[in-house]
């Protein structure tokens, strides 16, 4: 057995976040670290965005911000300049690139890339299995899927998404204006919505979005991107100089933060419910679990962050929309379109950030038809 401090499997955001955070902090730095994936993080083959206030850890490798957003239907267009907030893009393999450099400097951290076959935990450590090898540590940081629990249509939809960043041969985009959704479009598959964030004159990411049971054809995913992009856009001529892909699931499946009564696997990320059921936001819930196991750590206190009651609370708003949508009762377009109509979008981010007061709270269940929601939360409280 190869023994470390600490143990973390799966090299994505989840794990690099900790890993990064865990360098930086000076009690922490010179502990034994072994990150395990099967894969190199050398593509990239994901893009972040998200909304924060003021500047954060990865500030430097911020690809874009937007302080003008646009969210539009067919019956609703509402341009609005952000206050606090500004609504920010990290490209993967910036992201990985950052980490990992960051990491070289360490000579305590340890890769290694091997297809984990278990993960296990006893009274007083943890263990990694590999087919040539076992790790064991105090502590095993999990941001895999091995803990998951069953998905399916009666208690999941999927965010799953197709996006191309374009490039047209003149200036075509206002970079300083994001579209954060556009519904105006076929809504036959499901709740259906475009971003479209400009990066410059002449780059925008234009991303093809959907919450339904099942993914698409490749094929359907490309003739929404060129129809919108054709008659929404208004652009014929472009060059699509990046692809991605990806799946999150939106789930009311309960998805463990610790898998065994020791406490000894802590799970991050999606793997530990760190991705927001009602929106499929995840980087910066990671973000601040990552800086609390830090913090504890630092402390010399176990890394397994109690669920509180304001957590319970906003779990329920997170689990009654999703009911909501699930049950048909309405759309997520409909609710969206609800909530942008008559509230501020100060307040929507921070509610959508569990950063809301209960005052903001109260505001936000008023604005939506009452016993819609109010069936769906007492569906969710049994």
């Amino acid at each position: 057995m190869k023994q470390y401090d600490y143990i973390i499997a799966g090299a994505g955001c989840a794990g690099l976040s900790l890993l990064y955070r865990m360098l930086k902090e000076p009690l922490l730095q010179d502990k034994r670290i072994l990150v395990i994936d099967k894969v190199r993080k050398d593509q990239n083959d994901r893009t972040w965005c998200f909304w924060e206030k003021g500047a954060g850890l990865f500030e430097p490798i911020v690809h874009h911000q937007w302080r003008t957003l646009q969210f539009l239907t067919e019956n609703l267009t509402k341009q609005f300049t952000l206050g606090d907030y500004r609504y920010k893009m990290i490209k993967g393999i910036d992201f990985y690139h950052y980490v990992l450099s960051e990491a070289t400097k360490f000579e305590n951290v340890d890769f290694q890339y091997e297809k984990i076959q278990k993960i296990a935990a006893k009274e007083d450590h943890a263990l990694v299995e590999t087919r040539e090898n076992t790790y064991t540590a105090p502590y095993v940081f999990n941001s895999t899927g091995f803990f998951n629990p069953a998905i399916n249509e009666e208690n999941s939809l999927l965010q799953h998404f197709e996006g191309w960043i374009i490039k047209t041969p003149t200036p075509t985009f206002d970079s300083n204006v994001g579209t954060f959704m556009d519904f105006r479009l076929s809504q036959a598959h499901g709740d259906t919505f475009m971003y479209v964030f400009p990066m410059n004159a002449q780059e925008a990411l234009v991303e093809y979005t959907l919450f339904s049971p099942k993914v698409l054809s490749k094929a359907e995913y490309k003739s929404g991107l060129e129809n919108y992009i054709k008659d929404f856009l208004k652009i014929d001529d472009y060059e699509i100089v990046h692809r991605e892909f990806g799946i999150v699931p939106m789930s009311l499946a309960k998805f463990p933060r610790y898998p065994e009564v020791h406490q000894r696997i802590i799970n991050m990320g999606t793997a530990g419910g760190f991705t927001k059921a009602s929106s499929g936001y995840t980087f910066q819930f990671i973000q601040r679990n990552a800086q609390f196991i830090v913090d504890q750590l630092k402390q010399g206190k176990s890394p397994a962050q109690k669920i509180t009651f304001r957590d319970k609370m906003f779990e329920w708003y997170d689990r009654t929309l999703l009911e909501v949508i699930l049950s048909d009762k309405m759309s997520g377009k409909e609710v969206f379109a609800i909530m942008f109509k008559k509230l501020s979008p100060e307040k929507i981010f921070a509610f959508l950030d569990n950063d809301s007061s209960f005052l903001d709270e109260l505001v936000i269940m008023n604005s939506v038809p009452k016993k819609t929601f109010i069936t769906a939360g007492l569906k969710q409280l049994k």
